[in-house]
């Protein structure tokens, strides 16, 4: 696989696809693509679906190529993984092709998260293996157009899907609208804030990937706290596991609207487990902040509804800093399974630092706390 960083213009991008025939676009987002997301929204936001998990987008779009669409699917490397069965089940099974763009997040040589380093060093060689023909995604309007007859004809051939991988800077920023005020409503860190100064001191607390990890640590580190870094959606299983096998401790755990609504049936097995020792707190923004703000559609997900019917015990559904304080006080002193959904606004400081302790060491602290 050669060829050099390109820095396209999305709204480019979007018209050379388009033209050719491409669309309905669909994916869980990432902020290499954030301008290309950003732009469809704006422009044609008809032909983009935001999808709960990457392997969702992907038979999503293997319904579209069966209705006679030529559709498009947006990942990041780090949710390959969740690709691999609709990749190599359905669509290679079926013959169904559908184009993806997936970005180069570690990509060897460069600076990233250590979340992202094994998945970067093997992302081209896992899309060989699949039988996915993969390439970079070319540096201008001219050679993209050329490089996009390629994959059709490729598509066409073989039946099989097609992969650009964009690196990082891949493509130019697109101009957005600032989001709208969410009048009244905390912010993450407030709410969190107000979760640790309400809960069991002596209990333990795991944060979702992204900034909800990040400011715990910068504001109120300390060893019973678990920083789970990549593996969106996993946080509340793992703390399903701590809860199950720690005894009475109190497990509380700090999750996203994008985390949750990629892997819902997480409540499903707290709700059939039962936990009387987890809570389960739903910061909820209405977006994926940490790539870029694009809308998670969580706002019209009734995640109380669903917990219930899950199984838990009670659900509490809030906005207000005292009504957040009394349910993290109260679901404390009951059984549970509890959830409590945190209606926040989006934002974060500018400056918000990527966690200082590294994950082996924050995984081998925990466990050690754990053991007291």
């Amino acid at each position: 696989m050669t060829g050099t960083v390109s820095r396209l213009d999305a709204g480019e991008l979007v018209s050379l696809l388009r033209d050719r025939g491409f669309g309905p676009f669909t994916g869980v987002p990432c902020s290499f693509l954030g301008p290309v997301i950003s732009c469809l929204q704006a422009e044609h936001p008809q032909d983009y679906l935001v999808a709960a998990n990457e392997g969702e987008a992907v038979a999503l779009a293997a319904g579209a190529r069966l209705a006679g669409r030529r559709p498009v699917v947006i990942l990041q490397n780090s949710g390959l993984g969740n690709t691999v069965n609709p990749l190599t089940s359905l669509c290679h099974t079926l013959r169904l092709p559908v184009l993806l763009l997936v970005t180069w997040r570690g990509r060897p040589s460069t600076t990233d998260e250590p979340q992202h380093e094994l998945m970067g060093r093997i992302t081209p060689e896992m899309l060989t293996l699949m039988d996915i023909r993969n390439e970079l995604l070319p540096s201008d309007p001219a050679a993209l157009a050329e490089r996009l007859a390629v994959a059709e004809e490729h598509m066409a051939s073989t039946g099989l899907p097609f992969a650009f991988v964009v690196p990082k800077g891949s493509i130019a920023p697109y101009a957005v609208e600032p989001p709208e005020e969410t009048s009244g409503r905390m912010l993450r860190a407030e709410a969190i804030g107000h979760v640790v100064r309400a809960m069991d001191p002596d209990g333990c607390l795991i944060a979702t990937t992204g900034k909800t990890a990040r400011e715990l640590e910068r504001d109120w580190d300390r060893p019973n706290n678990l920083y789970v870094v990549g593996s969106m959606g996993c946080a509340s299983s793992v703390a399903l596991g701590v809860a199950l096998y720690s005894g009475e401790r109190k497990v509380v755990v700090l999750d996203g609207d994008g985390a949750a609504l990629m892997r819902l049936e997480a409540m499903a097995t707290i709700g059939r487990q039962a936990p009387a020792n987890l809570l389960h707190v739903l910061l909820d923004n209405e977006s994926y902040e940490s790539t870029g703000g694009q809308p998670s559609g969580s706002g019209t997900v009734d995640f109380c509804g669903l917990a219930t019917a899950c199984g838990y015990q009670a659900a509490h559904d809030v906005s207000e800093p005292e009504e957040l304080a009394r349910a993290v006080a109260g679901c404390q002193s009951l059984p549970g399974p509890r959830l409590i959904r945190v209606r926040i606004a989006p934002g974060s400081h500018p400056q918000l630092g990527r966690p200082a302790l590294r994950p082996p060491a924050s995984a081998a602290r925990f466990m050690e706390a754990m053991a007291r």
